[in-house]
């Protein structure tokens, strides 16, 4: 499967990436109801995903485990934008954003969809895909997900999208 994944092989001013996303494992999905519009869950993902993903400590540990990207570069409202440990693969606004990474121990993807419900509310849901190699991606994914660490963070960052989206607060 390393070779079906190229995160980084973009080309083009559009910097077209293709990732096979669906070929990665499930992991886990989890989601949260939101008393805002798909367009206001939307517009939350953002400041969320940098406050995250975007600081020093996320940019050293993807160094650490030899991420293929370690930096915050771009729009991440689309397609090939960065930041520490992922590059956006696939969005569609309102509904759809995607983004993919690697490192020495997995290839993974974290998918956010957003689902339209009655009432000018909607769904978010954040699906974790995940292909740990070897023996040493069986350990760390026993140090990631078999700890309920990464569920404590995916609940954190659907907790705040919720709170973002319904208080119109999207600062970071």
């Amino acid at each position: 499967m390393a070779n079906d994944i190229a995160i980084l092989e973009a080309t083009g001013p559009g910097r077209t990436i293709q990732v096979p996303l669906e070929q990665l494992p499930a992991i886990d999905e989890h989601a949260i109801e939101v008393d805002a519009t798909a367009e206001a869950s939307w517009n939350a993902l953002f400041p969320t995903l940098v406050r995250s993903f975007g600081s020093r400590g996320a940019h050293r540990y993807a160094e650490h485990v030899g991420a293929s990207v370690t930096v915050a570069e771009g729009d991440l409202r689309h397609p090939g934008g960065t930041l520490p440990g992922f590059t956006v693969i696939r969005a569609i606004e309102p509904v759809m954003l995607a983004l993919a990474g690697r490192h020495r121990f997995a290839e993974y993807a974290i998918v956010f969809r957003i689902d339209l419900l009655p009432g000018q509310r909607s769904q978010v849901r954040l699906e974790t895909r995940a292909d740990f190699r070897g023996r040493r991606g069986r350990l760390y994914r026993t140090g990631v997900i078999g700890t309920r660490g990464h569920v404590i963070l995916v609940n954190r960052m659907l907790r705040a999208i919720k709170r973002r989206a319904e208080t119109g607060v999207n600062d970071s």
